[in-house]
């Protein structure tokens, strides 16, 4: 039964990566051919991965002007404007950890992806590594037993049978076969080169794809890290956590950009051996596979004959014409030659073994197998490894431009914290209506001042004083009340009018007014010692 062909089509992105100008320090173009032992392929990676360290330096030169921006155009910001500056801030704050947020998504999306092709081609290597050893171990043993085992058996006939010269015939023709099945087993190729390259491969891609994948997954998590931070350090508005917000931010741009040039020039690359694996292959196997080998694996084409086909044959007709021999043999000479019939049976053994391990080896040399695995290994680096990388280097994009709109957030809110503190500096500590200078003026003895909700409560429970109707004209203004005395030093509200007293109007509740107003001449009596600071 015939088994359908698996085909290998590079996908489109990795022929879009093939196509970035290649460039060497003298910018000069070359051929994209992955190449990697050429020092002016090498030239050309170095040259894209310089593209995060261009962003960085724009990156650098944007937030160099903003800051020479800030500080020269900066004006003193009055009342009206606050509040517009002030949103337009929270909504770039917002914007921005938003942006780095969709990026962090991407990131671990593509982080997952890149690992799941590494694994793929480790897995793959590691099943063709086996596939490899179990070829070279059953080519091994197979010499051992013709070569050792065999030989020993036919030397000790010999002389057993030196007086019966047609059974010295038999003899020879069976030295004849082993030569030939020995001389065909070296005819194979050597594969133990192939065999430690793969493992070798393997073991050091397993172990820089595990130091790349906690090295983004730590970034990512940084970056989660600087958004809660951020938001929290513009909610306390608090210096030290602005600062560290900034030195986290900053070490987080440089690794973004860093990790952008990484990427770009690692999916470039290997975009370029994606494009047309097959001849590079067949370049690094050619010391010690000859290229119809390495294209009947690479291909496994049912137009394509199989190298090792003859060998294997000879080697088969030459056990079964040696396996016709010893039974004739054993029912010859047994009688004639009793000591003969343990070596003739030891012989008999090794055939059988030989030729169960000649079975397995044929197996193993069939192209479905190893040609299964190069296929797996392809779609696993070009397919998730190539599109991971794609989304890691989006990842590192927007991460590098969001962090750099956040470090000029951070500039501003600072701006505007320092202009907060010189408000605050230029206030009158003297001044009779800063509420920090009236909560100084708190004299805590005066234990048998009243709260306003004792004050109002107490209103509540003298039911013989019936309040009037709100009236102006009868209500005479009191001194002027401690606001932390009364209403527990809430800057919102006054405590109590200041009619009469030539001051500013003064801010305070409805409710207060209506208390206020609608107290009489004996409440005022009754309550205006305690109202007393």
């Amino acid at each position: 039964m015939a088994t359908a062909r698996l085909d290998y089509v590079a996908p489109w992105w990795t022929y879009w990566l093939h196509n970035f100008p290649h460039f060497n320090f003298f910018f000069q173009s070359i051929d994209n051919t992955f190449k990697p032992e050429e020092a002016s392929y090498q030239q050309s990676l170095i040259f894209l991965a310089s593209v995060g360290a261009v962003g960085l330096g724009l990156s650098l030169l944007v937030l160099a002007v903003f800051l020479v921006c800030l500080c020269c155009c900066r004006k003193d910001i009055d009342e009206e404007t606050k509040g517009p500056n002030t949103c337009c801030l929270t909504w770039s704050a917002v914007i921005t950890g938003l942006i780095i947020c969709s990026a962090v998504g991407v990131g671990f999306y593509g982080n997952s992806e890149t690992n799941d092709g590494v694994y793929q081609l480790t897995y793959s290597l590691s099943n063709a590594n086996h596939t490899l050893g179990g070829i070279n171990n059953l080519v091994t043993g197979t010499l051992g037993n013709v070569q050792t085992g065999l030989k020993q058996h036919l030397e000790r006939l010999d002389e057993i049978f030196a007086a019966k010269s047609e059974f010295l015939n038999s003899l020879r023709f069976m030295q004849l076969m082993v030569n030939n099945v020995i001389h065909e087993m070296m005819a194979l190729p050597d594969i133990n080169k192939a065999n430690v390259d793969l493992a070798a491969i393997a073991d050091q891609t397993a172990l820089v794809e595990y130091y790349r994948w906690l090295t983004y997954l730590l970034l990512l998590i940084l970056d989660l890290v600087i958004c809660l931070a951020m938001c929290l350090g513009m909610a306390k508005q608090s210096r030290w956590l602005l600062i560290t917000i900034m030195a986290f931010v900053v070490l987080s741009m440089i690794l973004s950009w860093a990790s952008l040039g990484a990427g770009t020039a690692t999916a470039v690359g290997t975009s370029d051996f994606c494009v047309s694996p097959d001849k590079y292959i067949v370049n690094q196997t050619k010391d010690f596979l000859t290229a119809d080998v390495a294209h009947y694996y690479l291909f496994c084409s049912p137009n394509l004959p199989n190298p090792f086909q003859q060998s294997l044959t000879i080697c088969q007709r030459s056990l079964t014409t040696m396996q016709i021999q010893i039974q004739g043999l054993l029912q010859i000479t047994v009688p004639i030659f009793p000591t003969a019939e343990r070596d003739l049976l030891g012989i008999q053994r090794l055939l059988n073994s030989t030729e169960f391990s000649l079975h397995q080896l044929t197996a193993l040399l069939d192209c479905r197998g190893l040609h299964k695995d190069y296929l797996d290994a392809l779609i696993g680096v070009c397919y998730d490894g190539v599109e991971g990388l794609l989304y890691l280097s989006l990842f590192s994009l927007l991460a590098g431009c969001a962090l750099s709109a956040m470090l000029c957030a951070i500039f501003r809110v600072w701006t505007l914290m320092g202009s907060r503190d010189k408000e605050y500096d230029d206030i009158d500590e003297e001044d009779p209506f800063n509420p920090q200078a009236r909560r100084m003026s708190y004299n805590p003895r005066r234990s048998n001042i009243h709260s306003f909700c004792s004050y109002t409560s107490s209103l509540g429970s003298q039911a013989s004083i019936q309040p009037p109707l709100p009236s102006a004209s009868n209500a005479s203004p009191p001194e002027y009340m401690n606001q932390s005395m009364l209403f527990g030093g809430s800057p919102r509200y006054e405590n109590a009018p200041l009619i009469g007293r030539g001051s500013p109007p003064p801010s305070y509740s409805p409710s207060m007014r209506t208390t206020y107003l609608s107290m009489t001449d004996a409440q005022i009596r009754h309550f205006g010692t305690d109202f007393q600071a």
